[in-house]
């Protein structure tokens, strides 16, 4: 099977935005035993990683991982210690930001306030150079790529935070980079306008087909919009995959932890399988016999009836629209998450028995 790193994309094209028409097939990004020390300490322990063109990958971690530090090297507002950058073959370890030829938004808008959406969109172009008119119509088009071209002539305080953000990504754009880099550009936006945002960043990112690196640290929107997630901690890369490998398949515990909902269950492992309340599961990946923490999803966790299961009782439970999330308490005092349909509805102190799905689960010895 070919790797998602290595298959080129065979992206839409359009022609109804000359951005779009132009838009090529993107930029492959690697980083070859980047490390990074400040003084003493060491933040990025030789990390590898392979973007393919075109390709949507987040870096994910809690904070002081590493993962704003890698971008900024990827950006080249931070020099590396050791290691290579590579985009599109080339070594660009010592190249400076400004010859990257590379987008960038923060979480900051960072939005002239004097200028005009139209004005603040072709700043970039302008510094390059590039004519009045011509300058004028690709930031038209960049601001037709968001959905403001209607607001062009506004100025940055006449707009929402959403508009504003939007106005920073058509900024980013419009100057046709090779690689859009995003740093947390949703923390500051409210739920509402973060998950428009994150949408309309997928799509345009998919339609223009540039290889896009993807800094956040809130694993809904990690799972929502990439192609790959790489999950870091403590400066080195957990795992990379995508969305449903990371769920599904976390090859370590600190994945498990970090991706997703999970109750941390006692069992025994033997022979590659998990023995908990009366019944077995395969483990994934190897194991060592003996004391382990199980990660149970939510999903996993069914409330069932009769004899079957382990009794518990329940803690607080809430409505979620299509599903209820229910927090039960077992005998042996350990705290756990159910997901159920919302019409099975149940209260505080309902006595109920409880049972897991004959799914694999991912296991850690027990300290």
């Amino acid at each position: 099977m070919t790797s998602a790193a290595t298959t080129p994309r065979n992206l839409p094209r359009t022609s109804d935005n000359l951005l779009l028409a132009e838009a090529g097939e993107g930029t492959r990004v690697q980083f070859r035993g980047v490390t990074k020390e400040y003084g003493p300490t060491r933040v990025l322990h030789g990390i590898d990683l392979d973007i393919a063109p075109g390709e949507f990958v987040s870096l994910l971690g809690p904070s002081g991982c590493g993962k704003t530090t890698l971008l900024r090297i990827l950006s080249g507002l931070e020099p590396l210690t050791a290691g290579t950058v590579l985009m599109g073959g080339s070594d660009v370890s010592r190249v400076p930001v400004n010859k990257r030829d590379i987008g960038m938004v923060f979480q900051s808008y960072s939005l002239f306030p004097h200028l005009r959406v139209s004005e603040n969109t072709a700043f970039g172009l302008r510094r390059r150079r590039v004519g009045a008119a011509d300058a004028a119509r690709r930031a038209a088009d960049a601001l037709a790529l968001v959905g403001l071209d209607h607001l062009a002539d506004r100025y940055p305080h006449q707009l929402s935070g959403g508009q504003q953000q939007r106005v920073a990504l058509a900024r980013a754009l419009v100057t046709e980079p090779r690689v859009l880099l995003l740093d947390e550009p949703l923390s500051a936006l409210d739920a509402k306008v973060r998950v428009q945002l994150r949408d309309e960043i997928r799509r345009i990112q998919l339609r223009l087909g540039i290889t896009t690196v993807f800094v956040t640290h809130d694993q809904e929107e990690a799972l929502a919009v990439s192609d790959r997630i790489a999950v870091m901690a403590e400066g080195r890369i957990e795992q990379i995959g995508t969305p449903e490998e990371l769920y599904l398949r976390p090859a370590t515990a600190q994945v498990a932890g970090f991706v997703g909902i999970s109750s941390i269950v006692a069992a025994d492992a033997v022979g590659g399988r998990a023995r908990v309340w009366g019944q077995e599961l395969p483990l994934q990946g190897e194991v060592a016999d003996g004391p382990v923490d199980l990660f149970v999803r939510p999903e996993n966790v069914r409330i069932v009836d009769g004899a079957e299961g382990i009794p518990a009782s329940v803690q607080e439970s809430t409505f979620l629209g299509s599903f209820r999330r229910t927090l039960v308490r077992t005998a042996d005092g350990t705290l756990v998450r159910v997901q159920h349909p919302a019409s099975d509805a149940v209260a505080y102190d309902d006595q109920v028995r409880i049972a897991l799905a004959p799914q694999p689960v991912t296991a850690r010895p027990r300290v």
